[in-house]
């Protein structure tokens, strides 16, 4: 680590602690050259993989999309915006545990379908006819079977 004061690459740890919630290092440093103390922090760096579009586009992954399709879904039902949060919070989480670099967006939708189910059914089947793009009212009855087994 690269002393702040002079500019020397010489630099040692002399203390080290963990933070209360356990998820960052405080470190204290001394500076070989110029003798002066310093403190660094270090905590990991977790990047959420890109989402990989049907037309083969990229994308950050973002929330606020997830939110809105949340949202749209559950227009005028009655789920508070808390269990939505949640909701948001594990696909993130499911998204950052694969571990992959790239996720496709197809994979990201069949978990807010998921979600959806389990939030409330009407939600569940509005997100389903949009997303596989449900052509006549067979697949509605299809979907609506699907939910009474």
């Amino acid at each position: 680590m690269k002393c702040p004061f002079c500019g020397a690459l010489d630099t040692q740890v002399i203390d080290s602690r963990v933070n209360e919630e356990g998820d960052s290092i405080r470190r204290r440093r001394r500076c070989a050259s110029c003798d002066k103390r310093f403190t660094t922090y270090e905590t990991a760096e977790l990047r959420m993989p890109q989402v990989v579009k049907q037309n083969g586009n990229r994308d950050e992954f973002n929330r606020a999309k997830l939110r809105t399709s949340f949202m749209r879904a559950l227009h005028k039902r009655p789920v508070p915006t808390e269990y939505v949060d949640e909701a948001i919070e594990r696909i993130a989480q499911k998204v950052l545990s694969l571990g992959e670099r790239e996720v496709p967006s197809r994979q990201i939708g069949e978990m807010v379908m998921h979600e959806l189910h389990r939030l409330d059914k009407v939600a569940y089947i509005r997100f389903a006819s949009v997303y596989r793009s449900f052509k006549d009212v067979d697949d509605f009855r299809d979907v609506i079977r699907d939910l009474d087994k």
